[in-house]
């Protein structure tokens, strides 16, 4: 299954709504994050679109041979390079996890961090997404600040990671 997903970057038809249906069930059904959460997602990942080339960002669908977008990642540049990017949106759908779609995901979107001269690379989550936190490490994030919080609208222990970024040669 996983020859057959393609990763396409930029908007889709209908990506908006995948993308936050992706993450409203992901995130229910594990973790009972509830309206609040899938709101949040969705006015924010609306956001981002409108102005998506108005900054060096981007966005990543995996999309099935059927054309349904099943795994997404964004990366968020409108801080600047300076600042860095804010990696954001990444999700799976249950189907494909397992196959190495999500560090194919990752890898793009830090490809496209070096190609844009990114001097680093931060992302939000929370304490519990074990299998999440491995794969960035794997690429060299650190965990760079913890603390409970409820930006998705339920108290967890959110956690910010950092990467900092190589340029290409």
């Amino acid at each position: 299954m996983a020859d057959d997903i393609i990763i396409a970057a930029g908007w889709r038809a209908g990506a908006i709504g995948d993308i936050v249906a992706l993450h409203g069930r992901y995130y229910a059904q594990r973790w009972a994050f509830g309206p609040f959460f899938e709101a949040k997602v969705a006015s924010d990942l609306a956001e981002f679109i409108k102005q998506l080339h108005q900054h060096p960002s981007q966005l990543w669908c995996a999309m099935d041979s059927m054309g349904r977008v099943v795994g997404a990642i964004a990366i968020d540049g409108r801080h600047g390079r300076d600042q860095g990017a804010h990696l954001r949106w990444f999700i799976l759908d249950s189907c494909c996890r397992g196959l190495g779609l999500g560090s194919r995901l990752l890898d793009t979107a830090l490809a496209f961090c070096r190609d844009a001269d990114f001097a680093r690379v931060s992302l939000w989550t929370f304490e519990g997404l074990v299998e999440a936190r491995r794969l960035y490490e794997s690429r060299g994030f650190a965990l760079a600040e913890e603390l409970s919080g409820q930006t998705w609208g339920k108290t967890v222990t959110e956690q910010r990671f950092e990467l900092i970024v190589q340029a290409k040669k």
